[in-house]
């Protein structure tokens, strides 16, 4: 059952809640909701020990959404669902919603545990550069009436996809709900930041993080990931890293599930 939480500025931001146990809140990545992506599949494997938030992030399925965008306003529904979760949770982000989740305990939410899946820094240059101008660049074609080319320059220039991989994307069932949310691709840039573009990591914007932190990337992820991967784990103050032999960006909610649970463990929150 889909219920709805008002966020600091008054946007609605709607979840789902499945399971029993201590709380768990899973932030998606660029083009995911509850409707699509991998954190429904990962709430189901996570379900008979923990109760399980997924929600819309803004802009995304059943949330609302604000003229200007600004990171902090993520932050704070993010604040908002953890409040609707008892006040307290424990957190696992994939992509850039590692990257918010990131943002958040430095902000100090209250996150117990916090798990970060591969935000998507470039700390090296063993990929083609992402433009410093990508989130006005996407904006610009969005607001265009351009859905389809916003998604195919985040995947091309953002992720670094062959165009010949979007193309046949295209040809996919899902092209068109990936269209209904392409105009929140500028806000998955604004959350990665300055760490998108090729430089070591600022270690001081995660200054302020005080809880357990495990950073977690695939063994079969592209290079540039795994060294954003294993850079973030030497940033963020004592965390710990764990690579998952076998898997990519799009990993398996039965591969990741295990990692979860054994770093959240059962106890109360």
């Amino acid at each position: 059952m889909t219920s709805t939480v008002t966020s600091a500025d008054g946007t609605p931001i709607a979840y789902d809640r499945i399971g029993e146990g201590p709380a768990v809140v899973l932030v998606d990545g660029a083009l995911c909701s509850r409707a699509q992506g991998p954190m429904p599949d990962v709430a189901k494997e996570l379900a008979s020990q923990y109760t399980v938030y997924t929600y819309d992030r803004r802009g995304r399925g059943d949330s609302g959404d604000a003229e200007v965008y600004d990171v902090e306003r993520e932050v704070e529904d993010l604040a908002a669902v953890i409040e609707a979760a008892g006040g307290t949770a424990y957190v696992y982000g994939s992509s850039s919603g590692a990257a918010l989740a990131l943002r958040a305990a430095a902000l100090g939410l209250p996150i117990s545990k916090l798990v970060a899946f591969e935000a998507p820094f470039v700390v090296d240059d063993s990929r083609t550069r992402v433009p410093r101008t990508w989130a006005a660049d996407m904006r610009a074609l969005s607001d265009a009436g351009r859905p389809g080319d916003t998604i195919k320059y985040f995947m091309t220039k953002g992720i670094g996809l062959p165009a010949i991989v979007v193309t046949m994307m295209k040809l996919m069932p899902t092209w068109k709900k990936l269209k209904a949310v392409a105009h929140t691709l500028p806000y998955d840039a604004q959350v990665v930041g300055e760490n998108a573009f090729g430089q070591p990591l600022d270690a001081s914007q995660w200054a302020g993080v005080a809880m357990p932190v495990l950073v977690v990337g695939g063994g079969k992820s592209p290079e540039w990931m795994r060294a954003g991967v294993k850079a973030t784990a030497d940033a963020v103050p004592g965390a710990a890293h764990r690579e998952v032999p076998g898997q990519t960006h799009i990993i398996k909610a039965t591969a990741i599930a295990p990692v979860l649970r054994e770093f959240f463990g059962g106890g109360a929150r």
